[in-house]
């Protein structure tokens, strides 16, 4: 993967203690920036940290999506350590092990799960995230959405209506915070082989690779360029937009 460059830039990442997250810190790092890992996985996220320092600087911050309070004291602390930010992507979500379930199986504790940590802890990630953006000048939110949402992914209500609610969101967003210099936007990503998709069925596996222009499995490296663009002064116009990652599974 070309590396776009992220010199000196100030990121945060949720959800990066494994998986996609990962993915998106090495990049960052490799790109020139600064990061903070922020993950519930605290064991995880210490170690992943400790892995990539070879790569430049690198800490971790817990947080609990679910906590409102633990979300703005990630946006706090993150602020003291990387002096301010420059980008945040929301990758954090609640994906694993809850697939299966038709509609009227989803139990509402699992739906009501679901909804607080990928929708309103994206939203309140945002809210807490965007003084320090809009002070640094040029700021960028990156939010991981699903195409799911896109072609309707049966037995998986839950999760696909959680990531359609992430893509509106980032579209409300983009208008709000534009005239604050914050550009906002989320990409989409097909089903990707990471430790977080290992439940996931044979045949729904088959289905994506039959099913995309390009016939094969999806990595996690498939997904960086698009999150570094983003992230980089050469996105400074885009804003708003939904940007499927699935070897062309879905087109937009």
């Amino acid at each position: 993967m070309a590396v776009v460059s992220l010199e000196n830039k100030r990121i945060v990442i949720t959800g990066a203690a494994r998986g996609l997250g990962r993915g998106f810190a090495e990049a960052a790092l490799d790109g020139g920036a600064r990061v903070v890992i922020a993950d519930i996985l605290e064991d995880r996220g210490r170690q992943t940290a400790d892995e990539l320092s070879s790569r430049g600087e690198v800490s971790f911050q817990f947080v609990d999506l679910a906590d409102p309070a633990s979300i703005e004291a990630l946006a706090e602390r993150a602020e003291q350590i990387l002096g301010g930010i420059d980008g945040l992507v929301n990758c954090a979500a609640i994906a694993t092990g809850i697939g299966g379930k038709m509609s009227d199986e989803i139990d509402i504790e699992t739906w009501d799960r679901v909804m607080t940590v990928n929708v309103r802890g994206t939203w309140l990630a945002v809210k807490a995230f965007t003084p320090a953006l809009r002070k640094a000048g040029n700021g960028k939110i990156v939010n991981v959405a699903s195409d799911t949402a896109m072609w309707g992914a049966p037995r998986l209500l839950h999760y696909v209506a959680s990531k359609g609610a992430v893509i509106s969101m980032t579209r409300s967003l983009a208008r709000e915070l534009g005239n604050d210099g914050i550009a906002v936007n989320a990409i989409a990503p097909g089903l990707t082989l990471v430790e977080a998709t290992e439940y996931v069925p044979e045949d729904r596996h088959r289905q994506y690779i039959d099913g995309r222009a390009m016939n094969r499995e999806q990595q996690p490296e498939d997904v960086n360029g698009a999150v570094m663009f983003l992230l980089s002064d050469a996105s400074d116009f885009v804003t708003g937009q939904l940007l499927p990652v699935n070897g062309g599974f879905v087109f937009n």
